[in-house]
């Protein structure tokens, strides 16, 4: 590969992470044709980009986008491909189903909402994330859920007492 193809792969990958907000750093070495098919499906439906990489041009895209975490960085040992996606879990809910059937992927590593996850035993964590989205939901839900429970105390019996109330309190002051 001569020094201007790698520059293009380089900024090929730079533009991939730039316009990815999250990626998993993954080994699926020793997949047989037939399961590699079969994952670059799953990857295709969930909106999940699959790359395999060499990891010098990687590391450099990496350094490129500045996103070299040393954590990172360390991983890419041996065979590697990348994930990319716009969801944080996809890839992680991807990889677990997948191994349903199959001992790859591994994952080596992920940058999902911000934060480096290492190791394969992180999977768990990564399927449980929520995105910005799904937290502002949570925290609506939970700051709606006091007001609707007085709204729904003053339609039913607590209600109608505090109604005769405030009717017996106008009535002696009349």
């Amino acid at each position: 590969m001569t020094k201007e193809e790698k520059l293009v792969v380089i900024n090929n990958l730079a533009e991939q992470l730039e316009a990815y907000p999250h990626f998993y750093i993954t080994n699926i070495e020793a997949l047989n044709a037939e399961q590699t098919a079969a994952l670059r499906r799953k990857c295709f439906e969930s909106e999940v980009k699959l790359v395999v990489v060499k990891n010098t041009l990687f590391t450099k895209a990496l350094e490129k986008v500045e996103k070299a975490d040393a954590d990172l960085v360390k991983t890419l040992e041996g065979p590697t491909s990348i994930m990319f996606t716009n969801v944080a879990k996809a890839p992680a809910v991807l990889i677990k189903e997948f191994r349903k059937k199959a001992d790859k992927p591994v994952l080596k590593a992920a940058f999902a909402e911000g934060c480096v996850y290492v190791g394969d035993d992180k999977i768990d964590a990564l399927c449980n994330i929520k995105s910005k989205e799904e937290l502002v939901a949570d925290i609506v839900a939970l700051l709606q859920s006091p007001a609707k429970n007085v709204i729904s105390a003053l339609q039913g019996a607590a209600g109608q007492k505090i109604a005769g109330l405030v009717k017996t309190l106008e009535e002696r002051n009349n």
